[in-house]
């Protein structure tokens, strides 16, 4: 059976060593991953941590695609709660103009850090019109997909529109995030480490 490689980082930053030098690891890593031949280097999210130096996969995305030429680089992933789903499909859609056919977009439901975080990312939304996650997906999904945003907004797209969208992943676990995934062909990514069986890890 054959089978990709890939790899997911979180920028750790080792004791006595500073955010700038962690940083240059995860590009080297990513740089020996495309030379190795994996297909995928994903960038996870986390706030406030000294330990971890990724609170914005997106800009580091970019860093890397400038250094690689080949290697899918993405998001592992962006926790859609914090943002607007029209700002995530700007980004995307930038990400997938700058290196068209090497962008993934993961969207995870977890809140990435801990309470204080969330407050300071989430501070003056109006959660009662923000809406679900389901309901935030969906908007995003609307956004990426050109000739489909929102009927409620004619004229608005999240430009620039690549040629070769990013692909899009769901991360989950349960069941029900992997029958939202499907409803909306998104391919989906099961979290074993929040929800899986240990004796099979």
């Amino acid at each position: 059976m054959a089978y990709r490689l890939s790899l997911l980082d979180k920028a750790p930053v080792l004791q006595g060593e500073s955010p700038t030098a962690a940083l240059q690891r995860t590009l080297q890593m990513a740089q020996r991953a495309e030379e190795w031949g994996y297909h995928r280097f994903w960038l996870a999210e986390h706030h406030n941590t000294a330990q971890l130096a990724s609170p914005s996969p997106e800009v580091l995305i970019a860093w890397i695609i400038a250094q690689t030429r080949h290697i899918r680089v993405g998001s592992g992933g962006v926790m859609l709660q914090h943002y607007s789903p029209y700002k995530v499909a700007e980004n995307f859609n930038l990400l997938a103009s700058l290196a068209p056919g090497r962008i993934d977009l993961g969207v995870g439901k977890a809140p990435g850090g801990l309470p204080l975080s969330t407050h300071a990312l989430q501070q003056g939304v109006d959660a009662a019109k923000k809406g679900s996650f389901a309901e935030q997906l969906q908007l995003l999904d609307s956004w990426l997909k050109p000739g489909q945003a929102d009927p409620d907004d004619e004229g608005l797209a999240a430009t620039p529109l690549p040629s070769r969208p990013a692909n899009r992943f769901l991360l989950g676990a349960s069941e029900e995030s992997a029958r939202l995934a499907a409803s909306l062909g998104w391919q989906f990514v099961f979290a074993a480490h929040l929800n899986g069986d240990r004796h099979l890890l």
